[in-house]
């Protein structure tokens, strides 16, 4: 496979190996290959062009500015979009760069071990070309008010997209997870990450969370008319789980639909730090006495810890995609997914693989015994008329 449209800098000191990989990178077939023997003349070239490389390939041990410093220096700078690591250090060292890189805000491909070869530049190049590898935020910062947010959700401008979750055992969709999108009048699509910090801290999460729980219901009983028996996962933050009237509230919304409480999990997202513990406790409690999922999100993160599990009546684990992110390369991903697979067992929860992007990725999981898989290699969130396609399209590939 050629890449004729990718720009590729590469930024490595020693000069054997950077002629090296100058002629792999031509060989590979990318169009234009830029070269730097250290970080200070790697930023001068970056700072003259006009447009960015699409990714820089960065060795870690280099004299002057090692590879560390260079790399936040891109993502401060927004000198680039993506970087993956060219190094023969140790996978620990290696691991927490790649996540350094990812909190700042980069696209990162992995890393490249040394020697190079085609082919181990080839498997960066592709999850380039296929939109894949891994990133904190969603979607380009946008700027919006306040004011703009709470007439996006009085006009129902912010709704719910679905991505699937997939059996590991036969590759059967059997939920999704509601996923909130801003859809502006222009068309442009807003992905929380632009919207939902100030949703929080301007009270206005209770509001948000009822427009995804109906929206939800209410594509959920058009797809059980047309014969599609799925779940619906909807997340829950723990500002929505106050007030006597919460559980109640929330089963109407899903009777009114025609569906029951075991068909909705809902999803305790990762701040859900409880300022009154008994109360939310409660509210969580009756929650699960009326039928309906609990799931802790983004297992191992933040907040979602062995206290929450220890006191909180789960039926579902959620491991986080930055654990499962090339985990069939990295032992210790590979360990913390086992550990949670184990602990997961033994408390009698499902288990829910996010962000699986490649075939690898879904077979170690497989391998290992998780439950469901969601992520990119299924399909991302889609509008709700979309649905059916894509599990269509998704079964095709699984045959």
């Amino acid at each position: 496979m050629a890449y004729p449209n990718l720009t590729v800098m590469l930024v490595e000191d020693h000069g054997f190996q950077r002629r090296l990989g100058l002629r792999l990178l031509a060989e590979a077939g990318v169009g234009t290959v830029l070269e730097a023997a250290e970080g200070f003349e790697a930023l001068d070239l970056l700072r003259k062009r006009q447009a960015p490389p699409d990714v820089v390939l960065v060795d870690l041990d280099m004299p002057g500015m090692d590879g560390v410093e260079f790399i936040g220096l891109i993502a401060q700078h927004q000198l680039a979009p993506a970087i993956a690591v060219v190094s023969a250090m140790d996978a620990a060292l290696l691991h927490s760069v790649q996540v350094m890189a990812q909190a700042a805000g980069l696209r990162v491909l992995g890393s490249v071990e040394k020697p190079l070869s085609v082919e181990k530049l080839e498997r960066v190049l592709a999850l380039l070309a296929s939109g894949q590898g891994s990133v904190v935020a969603d979607a380009q910062a946008v700027d919006v008010t306040v004011e703009q947010i709470r007439a996006a959700l009085t006009a129902g401008e912010i709704v719910p997209w679905f991505q699937p979750q997939a059996e590991f055992g036969n590759g059967k969709v059997v939920s999704v997870e509601a996923l909130a999108r801003w859809i502006q009048p222009g068309g442009a699509c807003l992905y929380p990450t632009n919207f939902m910090p100030l949703i929080e801290a301007h009270g206005m999460i209770d509001a948000l969370t009822e427009r995804m729980l109906v929206d939800s219901c209410a594509w959920w009983k058009r797809w059980n008319e047309q014969g599609m028996r799925i779940k619906v996962a909807v997340n829950v933050s723990a500002h929505n789980l106050i007030g006597p009237e919460v559980a109640d509230r929330y089963e109407q919304v899903v009777r009114s639909h025609g569906m029951r409480p075991d068909d909705m999990v809902l999803e305790i997202t990762e701040g859900a730090v409880m300022s009154d513990t008994a109360r939310g406790l409660a509210m969580l409690a009756r929650l699960r006495l009326k039928g309906f999922g609990l799931s802790v999100d983004d297992f191992g993160t933040g907040y979602s810890s062995l206290a929450q599990l220890s006191h909180i009546p789960f039926t579902e684990l959620k491991i986080d995609r930055g654990f499962v992110h090339r985990a069939h390369e990295q032992p210790r991903k590979r360990a913390m997914i086992e550990a949670s697979l184990d602990l997961a067992r033994k408390l009698d929860l499902r288990v829910v693989g996010e962000g699986i992007e490649t075939p690898e990725e879904w077979q170690l999981l497989a391998q290992l015994g998780c439950d469901f898989a969601q992520g990119y290699l299924i399909s991302p969130a889609v509008p709700g008329e979309r649905l059916r396609e894509v599990i269509g399209n998704w079964r095709g590939a699984k045959h």
